[in-house]
């Protein structure tokens, strides 16, 4: 949601009235998630998507008639009625799209949000949906909660529930029941996904939890392969940080897309920044004086990915280096080396495609294989 973020709040401090439509749930072979979003601008300028095209069309009259009127809209597509507004996904899922105007509030609200963003902090930003208060947000984070969604105890339920999607990247919808008892949103249907269900009485509010937590790419190696995977890393979502020992080669302006550039040596920077499940290691380095000590380090520790560039050769030198530093067999199993998918690369971008395409697969589940020659769901 970055670029479309960042759109919004140009178009916010220029003046220029903006709507802002965000996916709230899905079903079937739907070809984006809960959470995709797309901004509409009042000059009609278009940023993001919310569906693979074939229904974006309709959602860009949606913004333009919110930004007429004024008032949020909730329209689910899935072509059932022949109603212009029943178009559906061409793969033959369902889509239900949340379209508000961004206002003075909201603008201010997702500066805030961007702040948390830059900062790393894991928030929910939880967006009512239905009722008087359509379109009002509560922004939850480690420390509390910002803003409201127009009721106290709807806000400390919401609260309590955005509380377990900290640090979960992604999006889901909740009804919160406004009768005493757990609420529907903690007990799961059997696919285990929340319960959702139209026609509900007044008394149960339906909540969007966009929850936002971006994972960490770190890139030891300022090369041309470091310059073209921190900008597939950046398109990618990730929060990009470049780190090379030279300061001659280690230039900020080499890498324009990445969130920081580090000058210094890479294991030393590794043992200072919070590592986890999320986070990639990619060492592009492929010298041994600074891939040894930073790969010892990184595979004793909680990456879920750790990759590093090199030639077969290279890579067995690499492995009885790293032996003698003591690192077992299940240790040394999780390198991923050399680094990428075989797509044929030659050149550094077609390499840092490579290497990109290897992080989706192993963050989403994916084989890598062709999917013509596969007989599995598309979207998991």
């Amino acid at each position: 949601m970055d670029p479309v973020l960042d759109a919004v709040r140009r178009w916010r401090r220029e003046g220029t009235p903006c709507a802002l439509a965000r996916v709230v749930d899905t079903g079937g072979s739907a070809p984006l998630p809960a959470g995709a979003a797309m901004a509409v601008a009042g000059t009609g300028d278009v940023v993001g998507g919310v569906s693979g095209g074939c229904v974006d069309g309709t959602v860009f009259e949606l913004c333009r008639q919110v930004l007429d009127d004024g008032r949020p809209a909730l329209a689910r597509f899935d072509g059932s009625d022949g109603s212009a507004l029943s178009e559906g996904p061409t793969c033959g899922g369902t889509s239900e799209v949340f379209v508000q105007p961004v206002d003075a509030a909201g603008h201010a609200l997702l500066g805030r949000l961007d702040e948390m963003l830059r900062g790393r902090e894991p928030v929910v930003l939880a967006t009512a949906l239905t009722g008087d208060r359509a379109g009002a947000h509560l922004l939850v984070g480690a420390d509390g909660a910002e803003d409201s969604l127009g009721d106290d105890d709807l806000d400390r339920r919401v609260a309590r529930l955005a509380a377990g999607h900290l640090g979960r990247a992604g999006a889901v919808t909740v009804d919160i029941d406004g009768r005493d008892g757990p609420d529907r949103a903690d007990r799961p249907d059997e696919a285990g996904h929340p319960d959702v269900r139209d026609g509900e009485s007044d008394r149960v509010a339906r909540v969007l939890l966009h929850s936002f937590a971006a994972p960490a790419l770190l890139i030891f190696g300022a090369s041309a392969f470091g310059e073209a995977l921190s900008r597939a890393g950046a398109m990618l979502g990730y929060r990009v940080v470049v780190c090379d020992a030279r300061p001659a080669l280690n230039r900020p302006e080499r890498f324009p897309d990445a969130h920081e550039v580090v000058t210094r040596w890479p294991h030393d920077h590794l043992a200072s920044v919070p590592v986890d499940e999320t986070t990639a290691i990619c060492v592009l380095t492929h010298d041994h004086k600074f891939d040894i000590p930073l790969l010892s380090a990184a595979l004793r520790g909680r990456a879920g990915y750790v990759g590093a560039m090199g030639s077969r050769r290279v890579h067995a030198e690499r492995l009885e280096l790293l032996r003698a530093e003591g690192l077992t067999d299940s240790e040394l199993a999780r390198l991923r080396s050399p680094i990428g998918l075989d797509l044929g690369a030659r050149t550094a971008e077609e390499t840092a495609l490579s290497i990109a395409a290897e992080l989706v697969a192993h963050r989403r589940g994916g084989s890598g294989a062709p999917l013509s020659g596969l007989d599995v769901a598309i979207h998991r």
